[in-house]
């Protein structure tokens, strides 16, 4: 009976010696593109969206930022401007480094018939996104998705 015991311990132990080096060599899954939907009036949350963003821009991730309600006040050519310490920016400023590295940035469907502006007061490159090729961008399994 002791080398049927000392035969299934070891075949435990090879099984879970298995799964450990299993789970070592398994590659972590690069996603390269991200949707950043940011929603928050706070400046510092819109800031700290636009940090994350221009970092993983910088990292070579593909980077769309969809702004609805209060944040889309930022893709306006005359946005508000709060600046945030440390770097004395406004989360605007970071909106337009993000574009310079490459972003698509939208506004919410929503957002230009529910406020005082219309089309002609966005920045440049900002567009009005549209549910169906939002809705599509959030279930593609390549993207990934952060809301603010």
């Amino acid at each position: 009976m002791s080398i049927i015991i000392r035969r299934l311990w070891l075949a435990v132990l090879l099984c879970l010696t298995t799964t450990v080096a299993t789970a070592e060599e398994t590659p972590t899954m690069t996603v390269d593109q991200t949707l950043l939907i940011l929603s928050s009036a706070s400046p510092q949350t819109q800031g700290m969206a636009m940090v994350l963003g221009n970092t993983l821009a910088s990292q070579g991730t593909r980077v769309r930022v969809l702004l609805c309600d209060q944040a889309g006040d930022l893709a306006l050519a005359n946005p508000p401007a709060t600046v945030l310490a440390p770097k004395q920016v406004t989360p605007a400023q970071m909106l337009r480094r993000l574009q310079q590295q490459g972003a698509e940035v939208q506004v919410c469907a929503l957002y230009l018939p529910n406020s005082e502006h219309g089309e002609e007061d966005l920045a440049e490159g900002v567009t009005v996104a549209t549910p169906p090729a939002m809705a599509s961008l959030m279930r593609d399994a390549r993207v990934r998705v952060f809301t603010f």
